[in-house]
């Protein structure tokens, strides 16, 4: 007598083959108890990754979005580790970043907690504010103020900061590092999203200095596990030996090795709910692109096809995501359609050796939007010093850079060609570094709509959409709209999504990690 053939195990489909798609395929198909999903990536873009990528420029790969990601979340630390990539894990060869205030470069000071200032001799000596602005944030120190431990509403980055400490420091400091993360203004953004700890000290009677002076972590960061006695040091933020974008590579090989078939170029237009309930699958996808490779797929064409399966992780933009939910959960989708996005362009730059006069120091620099450039309002929100940053970068002969172009509400970058933009951005760079030559190279990549906006009430908003899905079965949400925008955000947002399906899958209820 034989033993009866065990039965295939539920199929997932996660759509979108970005961080968060990957990083919930993993999760999906790592320690799972029983008998473990199928799972199928369907991707839209030609790649995975997303937005994490990069590319050759000049003979070097260079990454054409984030080029690292924070260590003091350990969801990216620990997926390399999982990965094996724990010893190709590389610091930034500096650091340190300046400011473009008051008509120079300054280095940021020490004691800055996300431009909040929390020591007077070091902002004092940057020169960043002036008399009237460091007054106004010395206030602080003295001024009583009461608190309020029970209040519960989000207020605005902004407004939180310019009633404590003034405009000058909202303008000069908050702004172009809270913001700049964000690629919006703090006058709109949420302190309960972005700057948690921000809104605590807030509500605590006392100094908002004196309250942000210990580092914070990010918002919606789990706690990082204590390091060993034989650890190296944790510098602030880490990359990969070759480049960021190493990660979904080496990530979706590990994926493809546990059976996991990432198919590109395919893009679900729509979902249909099945009436089978627990007698068969419960969701249709309708397919288009290249779907033919999609094993299990049907349909009248190689193009135009349906795939049936138990559950789904919608790893994509939130307009998207708005789309495929219209029909099954519209007060999610309704959520979802009202997010706002901000478009940024990076410009990456190889200039001639010797052609930048001005000394590069640090990582980069930040632009604020009150600190015009050759007396207007600048192009640039920042600059980094690739070759200084990454010095595996470094060549003889040139100098890599990288321009940031681009925050919501500034519509200047659309209304130019890449030729256009590039010389625009490279005028206002050398009225910066007293550059006396024109770049050897350069490569322009837009992002458009690639940094969804966290207005004030955000959470609010993402849990609501949160349990609108969750009140479909086998559907889940992920990506940058919801609790996160950087790299580790998105990676154990996406691993969350899938923790939630399985445990439909299972008929149990999951515990959610953070807000």
């Amino acid at each position: 007598m034989t033993d009866a053939p065990t039965p295939p195990g539920p199929l997932v489909a996660v759509i979108g083959g970005g961080m968060a798609g990957l990083s919930a395929a993993w999760e999906l198909v790592s320690g799972t108890e029983g008998v473990p999903p199928r799972v199928v990536v369907l991707e839209a873009g030609p790649r995975p990754g997303g937005k994490v990528r990069s590319t050759e420029f000049c003979g070097r790969t260079v990454d054409l979005a984030a080029d690292a990601f924070l260590a003091r979340r350990p969801e990216a630390t620990r997926l390399c580790g999982e990965l094996g990539l724990t010893d190709a894990l590389v610091a930034p060869g500096t650091s340190g970043a300046s400011l473009w205030a008051r008509g120079r470069l300054r280095m940021m000071p020490d004691g800055v907690n996300l431009g909040v200032p929390t020591r007077a001799w070091p902002m004092i000596r940057s020169g960043i504010l002036g008399p009237a602005g460091l007054l106004r944030a010395g206030l602080d120190l003295v001024l009583p103020h009461p608190g309020d431990p029970g209040a519960t509403a989000d207020r605005s980055v902004g407004d939180i900061v310019g009633s404590r400490l003034g405009h000058e420091v909202v303008e000069r400091l908050v702004d172009p590092l809270v913001g700049g993360i964000h690629a919006g203004g703090v006058d709109d953004l949420s302190a309960e999203s972005t700057f948690p700890p921000l809104l605590a000290a807030d509500r605590r009677s006392g100094s908002l200095i004196r309250a942000l002076r210990q580092p914070t972590a990010p918002a919606g960061a789990p706690s990082a596990p204590s390091p060993g006695p034989d650890a190296r040091p944790t510098p602030v933020f880490w990359s990969l030996e070759g480049g960021n974008a190493r990660l979904p590579a080496e990530l979706a090989a590990a994926l493809a090795a546990r059976g996991v078939a990432t198919h590109t170029g395919v893009a679900v237009e729509s979902m249909e709910r099945l009436p089978g309930g627990a007698a068969g699958p419960t969701w249709r996808l309708a397919l288009a692109g290249d779907a033919a490779g999609v094993v299990g797929s049907e349909g009248p064409s190689d193009s135009l096809r349906s795939l049936d399966v138990d559950a789904a992780i919608l790893a994509v933009p939130a307009g998207q995501a708005a789309g495929l939910l219209g029909d099954h959960a519209p007060a999610a989708a309704s959520l979802l359609a009202d997010v706002e996005l901000a478009s940024v362009t990076v410009i990456t730059l190889s200039m001639p050796a010797g052609a930048i006069r001005s000394p590069l120091v640090g990582t980069g620099f930040l632009v604020p939007r009150t600190s015009p450039v050759a007396g207007r309002t600048a192009l640039i929100t920042g600059c980094t010093y690739l070759t200084r940053k990454w010095p595996g970068l470094a060549r003889p002969g040139d100098e890599l850079v990288r321009l940031s172009v681009g925050r919501f509400g500034d519509d200047r970058p659309d209304s130019l060609d890449d030729d256009e933009l590039t010389a625009a951005a490279v005028a206002e760079l050398s009225v910066v570094l007293d550059v006396q030559a024109p770049p050897r190279a350069s490569l322009v990549t837009r992002w458009h709509g690639a940094f969804p906006q966290y207005r004030v009430g955000h959470l609010e908003r993402t849990s609501a959409i949160e349990r609108a899905v969750g009140g479909l079965p086998g559907v889940a949400v992920a990506g940058s709209a919801y609790r996160g925008v950087g790299i580790p955000a998105v990676v154990g947002n996406g691993r969350q999504a899938a923790r939630s399906v399985l445990a439909s899958l299972n008929g149990s209820t999951p515990a959610r990690t953070g807000r």
